[in-house]
């Protein structure tokens, strides 16, 4: 894991990414599959408009907002041991 700021996705540009791009191209991806791009202010207008055009864009939001979706609500819950059968399963 990279401690560097995610950068916008827009070819050249080099700026942090303030916002995600979730998008899926339905030829290619199941409906729930959600792909990315990454924009800082100046590129979201040009990268949205780019999606939304061909019918790919899903949805726009935050970046802190994405990322924070992304996380477990509970974290203990991600690091749970298998479970053997119960006693009715014996």
């Amino acid at each position: 894991m990279s401690d560097e700021a995610p950068i916008c996705s827009a070819k050249g540009c080099r700026a942090d990414a303030v916002r995600v791009l979730a998008w899926n191209n339905p030829k290619l991806h199941t409906p729930e599959r959600r792909k990315t791009w990454l924009a800082c202010e100046e590129h979201r207008e040009h990268l949205s408009h780019f999606l939304g055009l061909r019918g790919f864009l899903k949805e726009d939001v935050a970046l802190a907002e994405w990322d924070a979706r992304q996380e477990p609500q509970d974290p203990s819950a991600a690091r749970q041991e298998p479970q053997g059968p119960s006693a009715a399963d014996r």
